[in-house]
This record gives C-alpha cells, sequence and structure tokens, in this order.
C-alpha cells in the first residue's frame, strides 16, 4: 500500500515538472511583433461644427395698415415668383386712387384751358407753369394711390418655401407687421469657424488660388449627397475665440437642407511625405504620447512623440519618429524600457492592409 503510493506521489512530481518545463518552453518560444513607420502622402479629413442658411432668407411684412383679407398660401408650402399670397382690404385705397385720378383730370383739363389762353397772350407764362406743375402733382398723385393699392396685394418675391403663419385671415394689421418668412433653397450657404493657424494653411496653401470642395455631414451622422464650395472667407477674425469664418455653398436639389440646421463640415487636408504608424502602437503616460523603439540589440526603448493628426487606426506623427524606426506594433503592456524581447518583422504594408486586425 505505502508503494502505491510512493510510486503515484512520484507520479504527480514528474507531471508537475513536466508542465513547467513545457510553459518554461513556450514562455521562452513567445515573441513581439515589430514594424517600421511609413513615409506616404496622404489626406486627413477634419471636421468643423457648421450652421446652415437659405441663399435667400426673408421676412415678408405687411407695408400698408388694413384688414388681412385672404391668405392664399399654407405653412410649408412651396410658392413660386410672383404667386398670389396674401391680401389686405383694398377698398379705402381703391377709393384714394380714384380720388387721385379725379383730381389729376382736373387739374389736365385746366392745364389744356391755360394753354390755350396762353397761346392767345391771355394769360401769363408764370400762370400756365403753375397749371403745369398742378398737373404734375396730381399725376404723381395718381401714382403714388396706385403704390399704395399695389401694397395691399402682396405676391412672392421669389420661390421658395414659407414658415409660420403669423397673421390669421381678419387680422388687423399694421404696417410693417410680420406676416411670415419665405426661404429660397435651391442652394444654401453654410457657414463654419476656422481657427487662425489652420486658415494660414489654407490661404497660404491650395485655398489660395482655388475654390475648397467641402462635404456636409448631416445631423443625423448621414454625409449630405452634395459637394460644397468654399466661396467666400470674412475679413475679421473673431477677437473672443481666435476663429475666422468660412462660407461653403451647397447645392440643393432635392430640398432636403432648411434654414437653421446644424451640420459639420467636413474638409480634407492634404499632407506630404508625412509619418504614419498605427494608434496600437503608442500609450499615453499624462498627457504624453510614447512608442516603444526597438533597438538593434531587441531592446525596448521608451521614446516620445508628437501626433500631428489622426486617421482611422493611424496617427500621422511630427517629431519623435523617422521611417527607419524599429516600433512594437503588439504587447506594449506585456514589456518595460530596457527589456529584451524578442521580435518578428512585419512590413509596414502588411500592417497597413491588416488596420482592423491589428486596431483590436
Amino acid at each position: 500500500m505505502k508503494k502505491i503510493t510512493v510510486f503515484a506521489g512520484l507520479t504527480v512530481l514528474l507531471c508537475l515538472n513536466s508542465c513547467e518545463t513545457h510553459k518554461q518552453e513556450k514562455h521562452e518560444e513567445a515573441y513581439f511583433l515589430v514594424t517600421n513607420p511609413i513615409k506616404k502622402d496622404t489626406l486627413t479629413t477634419k471636421d468643423y461644427v457648421s450652421q446652415i442658411h437659405s441663399i435667400r432668407h426673408i421676412e415678408l411684412r405687411a407695408l400698408e395698415k388694413g384688414y388681412l383679407k385672404s391668405i392664399s398660401v399654407d405653412e410649408g408650402q412651396h410658392v413660386k415668383k410672383g404667386q398670389h399670397m396674401f391680401q389686405i382690404m383694398p377698398n379705402i385705397y381703391q377709393a384714394e386712387l380714384q380720388k387721385a385720378k379725379a383730381e389729376s383730370k382736373v387739374a389736365n383739363i385746366e392745364l389744356q384751358n391755360t394753354q390755350l389762353l396762353a397761346d392767345g397772350n391771355v394769360v401769363s407764362p408764370n400762370e400756365l407753369a403753375k397749371a403745369k406743375a398742378n398737373a404734375d402733382k396730381a399725376n404723381a398723385e395718381v401714382m403714388l394711390a396706385q403704390t399704395h393699392l399695389g401694397f395691399t396685394t402682396i405676391k412672392a418675391p421669389f420661390e421658395g418655401i414659407m414658415d409660420h403663419l403669423e397673421v390669421r385671415e381678419g387680422s388687423l394689421l399694421d404696417e410693417g407687421e410680420l406676416l411670415t418668412k419665405l426661404s429660397d433653397n435651391s442652394k444654401m450657404w453654410v457657414y463654419f469657424n476656422v481657427p487662425e493657424a489652420e486658415y494660414l494653411d489654407y490661404i497660404m496653401g491650395e485655398g489660395k488660388n482655388s475654390n475648397k470642395v467641402v462635404g456636409l455631414l448631416m445631423a443625423n451622422n448621414k454625409r449630405f449627397n452634395q459637394e460644397g464650395i468654399v466661396e467666400t472667407i470674412e475679413g475679421e477674425f473673431n477677437s473672443e475665440t481666435g476663429n475666422i469664418a468660412f462660407r461653403a455653398t451647397f447645392p440643393n436639389p432635392d430640398g432636403i437642407l432648411r434654414h437653421g440646421e446644424t451640420g459639420s463640415i467636413l474638409m480634407t487636408v492634404p499632407h506630404q511625405d508625412v509619418i504614419i504608424i498605427p494608434q496600437k502602437a503608442t500609450f499615453e503616460i499624462l498627457d504624453k504620447t510614447y512608442v516603444f523603439i526597438v533597438d538593434k540589440e531587441n531592446v525596448v526603448h521608451q521614446r516620445e512623440i508628437t501626433i500631428g493628426a489622426e486617421l482611422p487606426h493611424l496617427f500621422i506623427v511630427e517629431n519623435g519618429l523617422s521611417e527607419n524606426d524599429t516600433i512594437l506594433l503588439e504587447g506594449i503592456r506585456m514589456v518595460k524600457n530596457q527589456e529584451k524581447i524578442r521580435i518578428k518583422k512585419v512590413e509596414p504594408s502588411e500592417v497597413l492592409s491588416n488596420l482592423a486586425l491589428y486596431a483590436e
């Protein structure tokens, strides 16, 4: 019985030693993936919060006092240029026009009579001039009365979309009272603010001689189906924010965009001969970014880098790396500074083709 116990104990001990030896061999066979930064031209996309405005957005107001007789349109309706929209009670203005026409007729008859008398030297030239002045004044009163009567009919000054109705039929209107708003959404002006440093990069680069093409990310996180062009830059910087306003114009053939919407302008920025590394190869300590450099002896060294821009799964490095450096690609949490490791080299092109894999 004792022999069996001793034999069993020896068997367990041998198994434990075997497992420990196997783990040690497995540990010794472990290696870390390394690669080189890649130097190439690329593009990044910057986004700017934006405000979307109609190319024409106006207030329609009553130009005359009176009762609102009728409304021929509805809220949200698409109206054409010259379409009848509002009618203010015209009776008073029609009466004033008839009165002005009558007075004009009298003044012109008096002018004709005075002209006959002046031709016969019965009246002086001054009397004739006075009659002409009275006729001109009466004719001007007719034109003025016609203008006031015309103001009682309010038509669409351009094709667009109606906003909320501020009045109802039968309302007593004052001169200048707001009736509604009208938006021309055929094109949209999208305003966004750019920091001073980025403005200088833009104006000193390709933006100086050409209109920049930009995209628009709408509030539902979907990209608008038309491209826009940066056409204007405001004349001065905001002293409080240090930004300057840009304006991009977008065609809006489907009427998707409306005045007052928000979104984000997407602007591509070219970068030439920049150092690019996977984001996975970096780590942060406080507010600084680092990578592990692997030297010729396979010893890792912690090095600080400066990030210039960000791409999906990639960083553009401004300072701290060259394309000849070897960086640790995986296992940065498993090594220590000055530690010697076993490595397996992965070509940068292979890393770029498997970004999603190395980002996990």
